[in-house]
């Protein structure tokens, strides 16, 4: 199935979170998650899950409304990155990596790695 754009909210990430860390989960499987993590309530993470559902990000399936994750995280991280980049840097990753770099004092296996991510690039 090819993976479409989907805009996700802070919530519905926390709800993707949990079936992309654990895979397919009943609804009542991430409520139980979500209390541990974040202390939701069960009828604010049904919600949650709704509005997945609604958006096409997530699927139900019975029984027990298991719920199946229709995009990826690197897809969300993907489109998120490109929205970032073109409304804060002017459409240029260049920008936004010079701002990532300003001010930040990394290591030099830090910026080892780095070198080796920028020259493995097509």
């Amino acid at each position: 199935m090819s993976e479409k754009s989907v805009k996700l909210f802070d919530s519905e990430l926390k709800v993707m979170d949990v079936l992309w860390t654990e895979g397919d989960c009943t609804a009542k499987q991430i409520a139980e998650r979500l209390a541990e993590k974040v202390g939701w309530n069960v009828n604010t993470t049904y919600t949650v899950i709704k509005k997945c559902v609604a958006k096409g990000a997530v699927e139900r399936r019975e029984p027990h409304f298991l719920c199946h994750a229709l995009i990826s995280k690197e897809q969300v991280q993907s489109d998120e990155l490109a929205e970032l980049v073109s409304k804060l840097f002017d459409g240029s990753a260049d920008k936004l990596f010079a701002a990532l770099l300003s001010g930040k004092r990394l290591s030099a296996e830090s910026l080892a790695e780095l070198r080796r991510w920028v020259e493995e690039q097509p």
